[in-house]
């Protein structure tokens, strides 16, 4: 996946680590969802788990690949990436971040292990998984 072109300007109310986070996000790489359309497929390898995300629009989507959490596809809302902490990234997924998602079974968000790479798959593997998931 390639990075989009929305660059950080580091802020002057910011602490230096805030800034720093921002700007290796930049290096590491990652990418906006925002920027993707609806229907996009992306394997996100943890670094315990390799998930399958189906981008259903807005912040919606369907996950799979957590022996838990999300074993078979499930719906969930995909909040953005973490360093760890309470700060965001929204809608975005990086490299040697934390995806943070909604489940629908869960109060707290689930958070993984680090993102250690983000690729687009094979679409023939992909619509045999998700063949007649519900999208709504």
């Amino acid at each position: 996946m390639s990075t989009s072109p929305h660059s950080f300007r580091s802020h002057p109310n910011f602490a230096d680590e805030v800034n720093h986070n921002f700007v290796q996000s930049e290096i590491e790489g990652g990418v906006f969802l925002n920027d993707l359309p609806p229907s996009t497929v992306l394997e996100i390898q943890t670094q315990h788990h390799c998930y399958t995300v189906f981008l259903l629009g807005g912040n919606g989507a369907l996950i799979s690949g957590h022996p838990q959490y999300c074993p078979e596809p499930i719906q969930v809302a995909i909040c953005g990436s973490t360093w760890g902490g309470s700060m965001l990234k929204r809608r975005f997924v990086g490299r040697g971040m934390h995806l943070e998602f909604r489940h629908p079974e869960y109060h707290t968000p689930i958070v993984t292990s680090r993102v250690q790479e983000i690729r687009e798959p094979k679409l023939k593997k992909v619509k045999d998984q998700y063949a007649g998931a519900d999208r709504t």
